[in-house]
């Protein structure tokens, strides 16, 4: 097999096949169509991805129980700060950082993000009326 299908890909490398296409977009990504206009990407790729994630993966100091992974659904940007939503799992994680940040780390809708939450409390409570 010289490559393989983007769903087969995505499972793979362990991303969203919505991704796969964003890079391809993006120009991260190589691809292919088969002569029936199947997207293909070359195993040389996956592996190349593979070995990326693998590296940006690798154990940190943060605690893993502070990390939540998901998806970004929404970036409200102004002159100089960024409001942004990480749907990660059934939590919605809401981060007001710079919008110098956003943009570096090229948040938009529908890319893959992690929120790391570090706190040492938060309470919210409403007054027994």
């Amino acid at each position: 097999m010289d490559g393989y299908r983007i769903g087969e890909a995505a499972k793979l490398i362990g991303v969203r096949v919505e991704t796969l296409r964003t890079w391809e977009r993006a120009g991260k990504l190589s691809t292919w169509r088969s002569p029936g206009g199947q997207r293909l990407i070359p195993e040389a790729e996956v592996a190349r991805l593979l070995a990326e994630r693998r590296i940006e993966t690798s154990p940190t100091l943060t605690s893993r129980r502070n990390a939540f992974p998901g998806v970004v659904t929404k970036v409200t940007r102004d002159k100089i700060s960024a409001l942004v939503e990480i749907q990660a799992g059934p939590h919605r994680v809401v981060s007001l950082i710079t919008r110098e940040a956003a943009d570096e780390l090229g948040l938009v809708p529908g890319i893959e993000a992690i929120a790391t939450v570090k706190a040492t409390s938060v309470m919210v409570e409403r007054p027994e009326r």
